[in-house]
């Protein structure tokens, strides 16, 4: 037995040793990209991993505490707890409704051609590169009477005095999960429509003649199967943007939010890690958040193994 594994990992070798071979410009040219990833995103995860087991204030070197910031994190730090529970919600919410929401859209607006395509396409992606989109949601939002959203509501009976909607508690959430599915249709969103121009379209004639009968069948059958590295794509980069929210929570809501309401995993992060200076403990908090996206990717790739069976 020793011997057959000894010479199988052999195998493996050579084999992968005959493929760098085979494909050395290949991987002379992915090498740029490999050393800045190395460079920008292994070391500082490991960098961040490590640290999450000091006290290190930037100021004075890092001194070995083990598990002080992970005890402190889960026992005895209660604004963590509404974090991780703010960020929950936000993750279960938007992002398989804003997951959804790409992939319908995107399906959608692949049936139109051209200019017309391209045109629409932009529409539904400008909000996410909008760089007036707090600006936008701030004027809608605006805790008086000439906020558009108050006097919406004001003009047609539904309240009779304003709402501060970003500093009543029971509507900040709501609130930042609503601004965050607007902003939501991004990369993933482009991603899918390149990945439904590129389905062979021999392939649903092929399915006709197998007895696929509408469009529904198509696309589970045909079409998805196809862009099953697009909707990969697509679903890191929604788990990412589901777990990452902070910008619209700091700019509308403020950090900290009123009782805590819009503080996500993120916000109290940048909280212990640019205000306090508490790289360690911030470091923990990191590392957290990079397990959790790292267990939710592994669930959503199991998934997605599923589509088309």
């Amino acid at each position: 037995m020793r011997k057959t594994s000894s010479s199988n990992n052999q195998r493996a070798e050579w084999s992968l040793g005959n493929r760098i071979k085979r494909n050395k410009v290949s991987y002379i040219m992915l090498l740029p990209y490999f050393a800045l990833f190395f460079l920008f995103t292994i070391i500082p995860v490991l960098t961040s991993i490590s640290l999450s087991f000091t006290s290190f204030n930037v100021l004075e070197p890092p001194k070995f505490i083990a598990w002080d910031n992970y005890i402190r994190l889960f026992l005895d730090d209660d604004i963590f707890k509404i974090a991780i529970k703010n960020t929950f919600i936000f993750a279960v919410i938007t992002g398989p409704i804003s997951y959804m929401m790409c992939l319908i859209f995107a399906w959608i607006i692949n049936e139109f051609k051209g200019k017309l395509r391209a045109f629409l396409t932009l529409i539904f992606y400008a909000p996410s590169i909008s760089g007036n989109a707090f600006v936008v949601w701030s004027l809608i939002l605006k805790g008086d009477r000439y906020g558009f959203l108050n006097g919406f509501l004001m003009n047609n009976g539904f309240i009779n005095n304003a709402i501060i909607w970003m500093k009543t508690e029971k509507y900040v959430l709501p609130m930042l999960i609503v601004v965050q599915l607007w902003l939501s249709l991004g990369t993933g969103f482009l991603a899918f429509i390149a990945g439904l121009q590129t389905v062979d379209k021999t392939l649903y004639e092929a399915a006709a003649v197998d007895g696929i009968k509408n469009r529904w069948q198509e696309l589970w059958y045909v079409t998805l199967p196809s862009m099953k590295p697009q909707l990969m794509f697509g679903a890191v980069m929604q788990i990412t943007q589901a777990f990452a929210v902070a910008d619209i929570s700091i700019q509308l809501a403020g950090n900290p939010s009123v009782n805590y309401a819009g503080t996500t995993i993120v916000t109290h992060l940048l909280d212990y890690g640019s205000i306090r200076f508490e790289m360690g403990y911030a470091s923990a908090i990191a590392t957290i958040l990079f397990v959790l996206m790292v267990g939710s990717n592994k669930l959503i790739q199991r998934l997605l193994r599923k589509v088309g069976n």
